[in-house]
């Protein structure tokens, strides 16, 4: 008894049920559009299901046979036969025009909520209606991802400088991300759940999706959703979601950190190189 009260304090909470049957959401609009979509099927679902297995027991109970009885012979009955056919046909109908309501949601970033410097525009990714969104760019490796910031990160992040973080990616509240993802070694997937849905790392090819961090202070958990090796399971990601403003300075706090890392490495260089250990 002491045991199933536990198990019920754990599971009768409405926080230890949230989004269990459902996909998580709440941190972007293409979430949320995802997660009702899942919702509106699965409720439709459920009732069909109720139903047919109503009848099926009905019929079982109600029509069961008896020692001295022979079962009756019937051979159809063609208008109930034509209603469930329309019932179903009208079922697939619905399930149809909401998804394609709902589609346009997931697929088009909207646009950011906040002006910012450090949008970009372009037009061979995901674009919001003004063609400006934050550019980041994921790289998948075995067993980390990396994340580079800023327009051009796909081909010069290097020449660049861009400042760039490893596991935990930052992004400010209510803008449109767009993310270019990559893999350099073997297909990974990049999955945030609460930020929509995920999104294979090809080697040799780049994929793109977006999302729009709705609170500012949230930090949403994913994982790699492909196998990708022995150390999969470690192949986590983070997303930290800031205001703008602490956005900025974050980057310039990162570069600053970056060049002074490079800078430390650049001496040590020169001092092993000099010494004739290196």
């Amino acid at each position: 008894m002491l045991a199933l009260a536990a198990a019920g304090t754990l599971i009768l909470p409405p926080d230890a049920l949230a989004q269990f049957f459902t996909p998580k959401a709440g941190g972007s609009p293409n979430a949320n559009d995802i997660a009702s979509l899942y919702r509106i099927i699965l409720y439709i679902a459920a009732v069909v299901f109720v139903i047919v297995e109503g009848a099926l027991l009905y019929s079982v109970l109600k029509f069961r046979a008896g020692k001295a009885k022979v079962a009756a012979q019937i051979h159809g009955n063609t208008r109930l036969e034509i209603g469930w056919t329309v019932a179903a046909a009208l079922i697939l109908v619905v399930l149809t025009i909401v998804t394609f309501v709902k589609l346009p949601g997931i697929i088009n970033p909207p646009n950011s909520g906040a002006t910012a410097t450090f949008l970009s525009a372009s037009v061979t990714r995901p674009t919001p209606p003004n063609g400006k969104a934050l550019t980041i760019c994921v790289q998948g490796r075995q067993y980390i991802w990396r994340y580079t910031y800023g327009n051009g990160c796909l081909n010069n992040a290097f020449a660049s400088k861009l400042p760039y973080s490893f596991q935990e990616m930052f992004v400010p509240a209510e803008t449109t991300v767009v993310l270019d993802i990559q893999s350099t070694d073997v297909i990974h997937s990049w999955w945030v759940p609460s930020l929509g849905g995920k999104v294979d790392a090809v080697p040799g090819y780049t994929t793109y999706t977006w999302f729009k961090a709705l609170h500012a202070g949230a930090l949403y958990h994913g994982q790699c959703a492909q196998l990708c090796g022995d150390q999969h399971a470690y192949m986590t990601a983070l997303v930290r979601v800031l205001t703008p403003s602490q956005y900025l300075q974050w980057l310039s706090s990162q570069e600053q950190a970056i060049a002074a890392a490079n800078a430390q490495v650049t001496q040590l260089r020169q001092t092993l190189t000099a010494s004739g250990s290196l």
